[in-house]
């Protein structure tokens, strides 16, 4: 009898405690952003919206993108009108919450997606909106008027503020006198008006909210990769006024930014000889030490690996940083040089088997037993410097870890971007979703 009762007291004990469990992260956001370029995509790469449905089960949040900003009149606009107007995705998106009751649908504007312009002169619109009350007001009415006529339930801000410079690979005597000339005269200056504008941003944002208040309706920020918060966002002064804050924190290096030579692409935390603050864990420190509550604060993980071209210096361990021939070649279903979605780095991924075989031509994957800065693979080039390769990603157990980052800080949740580059179609394991569904478990 004994053993029976204390049997049955384990059972409802283990039940409580997974009960109380749930509810402790009950209120833990899962922000699914869904980039719509993702329809116009070939093959197996090709994603509507029929293939969002096995997602919401797991998203509280769902982000659309992108919207754009018109440029002779600051008002917000639709991106890809004959998709989202005319074939009535913008309806068909915010007609998911019928299917999922506790689903919240925003709208994204900008993403890097909105872009026009080179050089510092990129996306100067974003920055000019800024800088006149009349301007503020033409997009925050038009932005009001755009999210309540297609039944969206906010509008996210992915501003396109200016990127920090990537690194430049210099020798050691050409970086001390580099050094030398930054302790003189400071460094670069990329945007001269970034104070006035990080002002600016602070109004637009109470502006907004001001106008969305009435109807009820969410105001997110997305903190897009390698714009540095502390020169544009002041996280006190929009904590009032937003309802979450998503950290982008990956990218920090690309083949984009810096062909020359590879590194991890989305460290957890700070790596050494490395940029102090090109890591996710220094992001949300930031963000948090300057008054953003924590139940406010996202993060932001990616669902797609960075790949570069090894070349005959890149060595023989793939250990990084080392030595690159720029972006590797683009992927079957994205069609993007340097970028790769998850599925398609799966099916690189060689398995012990064929490791044992001789590789096959596959990739060997290296894991990260610390959890600090992720997992790559790569295959080095053949006889006459071809075929090398590297690629930096996310992979169902270093976005868990990052997820069970978010749930020691305290975090309000995670952001997963994009689910379209997800494993959508259970391509890998059969499992659909396998990033989305490890980061959701270990919240």
């Amino acid at each position: 009898m004994k053993f029976h009762r204390f049997t049955f007291l384990t059972l409802v004990a283990a039940i409580s405690s997974e009960h109380f469990g749930l509810a402790a992260t009950a209120d833990s956001k899962v922000v699914c952003y869904y980039d719509s370029r993702s329809n116009n995509r070939e093959g197996q790469g090709k994603f509507d919206i029929a293939f969002l449905e096995p997602a919401l089960q797991f998203c509280t949040h769902l982000i659309y993108g992108y919207a754009g900003i018109k440029e002779e009149n600051f008002k917000l606009v639709p991106l890809n009108e004959p998709l989202d107007i005319n074939r009535q995705n913008f309806k068909h998106i915010t007609d998911l919450k019928r299917r999922f009751p506790g689903l919240r649908v925003l709208l994204s504007v900008g993403g890097n997606v909105d872009v026009s312009g080179e050089g510092s002169e990129k996306n100067m619109k974003y920055r000019t909106l800024l800088e006149a009350v009349e301007n503020r007001l033409a997009f925050v009415n038009s932005a009001h008027t755009l999210v309540k006529n297609y039944g969206f339930d906010g509008l996210d801000l992915a501003w396109e503020f200016p990127e920090t410079k990537p690194k430049k690979i210099r020798n050691k005597f050409t970086g001390f006198f580099v050094n030398l000339k930054h302790k003189i005269v400071g460094e670069s200056v990329i945007d001269e008006k970034a104070e006035e504008h990080k002002e600016q941003f602070i109004a637009l944002v109470r502006e907004l909210k001001n106008e969305f208040r009435h109807d009820g309706l969410l105001l997110s920020i997305s903190v897009l990769p390698n714009v540095n918060g502390s020169v544009y966002f002041d996280p006190r002064q929009v904590a009032p006024h937003v309802d979450f804050v998503s950290l982008q924190a990956f990218d920090y290096r690309t083949p984009e930014r810096n062909p020359k030579e590879l590194d991890y692409p989305a460290p957890l935390y700070e790596l050494l000889d490395r940029k102090f603050d090109e890591n996710a864990d220094y992001q949300v420190r930031y963000w948090l030490s300057n008054g953003l509550p924590s139940h406010k604060l996202i993060l932001g993980i990616p669902t797609y690996g960075r790949s570069w071209k090894l070349n005959e210096d890149s060595g023989l361990t793939g250990v990084p940083p080392t030595p690159a021939d720029g972006a590797a070649d683009p992927g079957q279903y994205t069609q993007e040089a340097g970028l790769l979605s998850y599925p398609e780095v799966c099916v690189k991924i060689a398995t012990p088997k064929e490791i044992q075989a001789g590789y096959l031509g596959k990739l060997r994957k290296v894991n990260d037993p610390t959890k600090r800065f992720g997992v790559y693979a790569f295959r080095l080039p053949d006889n006459n410097g071809e075929g090398g390769i590297w690629i930096g990603y996310e992979d169902p157990d270093t976005a868990g870890n990052k997820a069970s980052y978010a749930k020691a800080k305290s975090l309000g949740g995670i952001a997963l971007v994009d689910i379209s580059l997800d494993d959508f179609r259970g391509l890998c394991t059969g499992d659909k979703y396998p990033i989305l569904r490890a980061a959701r478990f270990r919240l």
